[in-house]
């Protein structure tokens, strides 16, 4: 597309996380934003603050008469908007130049080496540590990321001087096959979407297409036991990484724990980089460290730039991310949605805290997810001492009769479980009188942490 012609970009769904980093970019090179979204969060707050309108309502006349010109206007879109909304109908009706996230992203950046970190897990943290290892380096680079750095306070970085962009390569609608990745890093292939894919094995060859898009003379990085199903043989470098297997390309050494963290060397094809600290806690973080650091060290950053570098990633908002760490009382908030993520994450803290009791909260993100894995969220809540769980936060979906969390909660084996609604949270949790508090879910829970934060901090 023709982007001299544009004047002006809207954002049907601009409070994702995804499409919150493109309304950043094109307010930076100087574009005419604006955008709408249902419900306003803390990152709505942030978008507003840095100059960019946005309505809550999809009531057309809150769009402002700029953006009402179909010559100058781009309209971008996120497949989590109903195709009833008010104000994408009006856009489709009226001859405006509409693309998806994932095709703008893909238009920005077939141009450039794409750093593209696809996987049903740990993209986020991998994508956004890869960049801080080579914005900390003579490297450098660019990044859409899918979560908001702790380091930069954002999820869009920007450089003038470097050819590479990360980006998060994500799987939900298909939308990473819209990209050419230079290097492709996969780190994970579970089950998931399945509204979208219909079954598991869809969600293998999506992958592997994924891969087939490297570009000629790109590298290609998965994590050891990912097989992928007919993927291309052309002229590229592949290579495997692991946190514990001794064959893959890139591995951990001598893992140990330094005080709450963990330190590593990483053995590389060229060698072995030793003592690398990582600045957050977790086991799960140290494999998506080793993710990191070789598809840094494959783009040119040197040993010492990382040892240097890799300490001071300060991690990713709602990643794992300290609320409240006390003697008493420790608060752990994490984006965790998915059985195998809610596997690593309360794993991770079990290995920090297994002397404490730890006391889970968790919100089920989609009906159509709750239906098709309530079985494998049971199974990994069991793991628990305590649970509580809220209602189905219904995203982009209308409920599913017979679907809610008390399918999951009838199926978790712990003693103490139960169901609380939003309102009545802080007095569950008060009775319960949590040692640690580990708060899970991707829908708007985060909401709640902040309230339950600023009561338990009294």
């Amino acid at each position: 597309m023709n982007f001299d012609r544009i004047r002006n970009v809207y954002f049907v769904g601009i409070g994702g996380i995804g499409m919150s980093a493109l309304a950043r970019y094109f307010k930076a090179n100087g574009y005419n934003v604006s955008g709408y979204d249902r419900t306003q969060t803390q990152l709505t707050g942030e978008l507003q603050k840095e100059g960019i309108s946005i309505c809550f309502d999809d009531d057309l006349n809150l769009v402002c008469d700029a953006f009402k010109d179909t010559e100058s206007t781009l309209v971008v879109y996120t497949p989590a908007i109903t195709a009833s909304n008010n104000q994408l109908c009006f856009f489709k009706d009226n001859g405006f130049e509409i693309k998806k996230r994932s095709e703008v992203l893909g238009i920005l950046t077939r141009q450039r080496k794409g750093i593209c970190i696809a996987g049903t897990h740990g993209k986020t943290t991998i994508s956004t540590m890869v960049s801080h290892l080579l914005k900390q380096s003579e490297v450098d680079c660019s990044a859409f990321l899918g979560g908001v750095s702790q380091n930069y306070k954002s999820n869009l970085l920007l450089s003038s001087k470097s050819d590479y962009v990360v980006l998060e390569a994500d799987e939900f609608d298909r939308s990473f096959l819209q990209l050419s990745p230079y290097l492709a890093l996969i780190s994970s292939m579970d089950a998931d979407h399945l509204d979208i894919y219909g079954d598991e094995n869809s969600v293998k060859k999506s992958f592997a297409y994924f891969a087939s898009l490297v570009k000629e003379d790109g590298i290609l990085l998965l994590e050891k036991r990912i097989k992928l199903q007919g993927e291309n043989k052309g002229n590229i470098k592949r290579y495997t990484y692991s946190v514990d297997d001794q064959t893959a390309d890139f591995h951990a050494q001598n893992i140990r724990l330094v005080e709450g963290l963990y330190q590593f060397d990483l053995h590389t094809p060229e060698g072995i980089v030793t003592d690398l600290l990582l600045g957050i806690p977790g086991m799960v973080n140290v494999g998506n460290a080793v993710g990191a650091c070789a598809s840094a060290v494959l783009v040119g950053v040197k040993g010492e730039e990382i040892r240097k570098s890799l300490p001071e990633f300060k991690g990713i908002r709602r990643r794992f991310d300290y609320r409240i760490k006390r003697n008493d009382l420790v608060l752990i908030d994490d984006y965790a949605h998915h059985p195998e993520e809610i596997n690593a994450t309360i794993n991770s803290v079990k290995a920090l805290y297994g002397d404490k009791r730890i006391t889970g909260v968790f919100q089920p993100h989609l009906f159509s997810r709750t239906k098709d894995f309530h079985k494998e969220f049971a199974q990994s809540l069991s793991a628990l001492d305590e649970l509580v769980l809220l209602d189905i936060y219904p995203a982009r979906e209308l409920p599913i009769e017979g679907v809610s969390s008390q399918m999951i909660l009838d199926l978790v084996d712990i003693p103490v479980k139960m169901i609380s609604s939003k309102e009545e949270l802080y007095d569950q949790l008060k009775a319960l009188n949590p040692e640690v508090l580990l708060m899970m879910g991707a829908g708007d829970i985060d909401k709640e942490i902040d309230k339950i934060t600023d009561q338990l901090s009294v």
